[in-house]
């Protein structure tokens, strides 16, 4: 743990991350990075015509997220861990689900020249989620913004990203599953994933808790 400096957060939306992520940073004290997804002013829009709102929305996160990562480079020495409920690497795995070809080249084309700036996590941590687990915190939380998102839309996300983080080779990971467990409020299911995270990870890890039947 004492050689980690950078710990992202990911998952598909409705797993969590941004709860784990807040959870974490309290436990460990840590300086905490939130994605500002609120500030974007297309969203709204996207989730009713995808196809039509499509580009402008992922060329505003790509450049909202490069320069929140600018700021990360910025942030007071004197923390010496940072934990954010994202990564840049992300914005890949939405573009390629939602534009089309020539949007694609293009979006391709910056991204490419932007992410050569990047610092990349010292830890990841993936939390894993069926769609059914994830569809029912998104209608849970109620925000207005998703309520027209598909389940069609989650489950390719789903996809992207499992077979994104079966791959992912540039930091170690923790894969966790997060269907039978809520960390948010169980204290004992928070404990032990915290307990998980501060052990020493090389290459990647696979945890799957699993609730006991009484």
């Amino acid at each position: 743990m004492n050689d980690l400096s950078y710990i992202a957060i990911e998952g598909v939306i409705g797993v969590g991350k941004t709860s784990f992520a807040r959870l974490l940073s309290e436990r460990l004290t840590t300086q905490l990075v939130l994605e500002r997804f609120e500030e974007n002013p297309f969203l709204e829009d996207f989730y009713k015509e995808p196809a039509r709102f499509a580009f402008q929305t992922q060329l505003f996160f790509l450049l909202s997220r490069y320069r929140q990562q600018q700021e990360i480079k910025q942030i007071d020495l004197f923390h010496n861990l940072l934990v954010s409920d994202y990564m840049f690497a992300k914005d890949r795995l939405f573009a390629h689900l939602t534009l089309e070809e020539k949007e694609l080249q293009l979006y391709d084309h910056i991204a490419n020249l932007l992410e050569k700036d990047i610092s990349k996590p010292d830890l990841v941590v993936f939390l894993q989620s069926s769609t059914d687990h994830l569809m029912s915190n998104i209608r849970k939380r109620g925000r207005s913004y998703e309520k027209d998102m598909s389940r069609e839309y989650i489950e390719s996300l789903n996809q992207i990203y499992n077979e994104y983080f079966f791959r992912y080779k540039e930091s170690p990971l923790i894969i966790i599953n997060t269907n039978e467990i809520d960390f948010v409020n169980n204290e004992d299911d928070l404990h032990e994933l915290l307990q998980v995270i501060v052990k020493p990870v090389t290459g990647t890890i696979y945890y799957n808790p699993r609730r006991e039947v009484l």
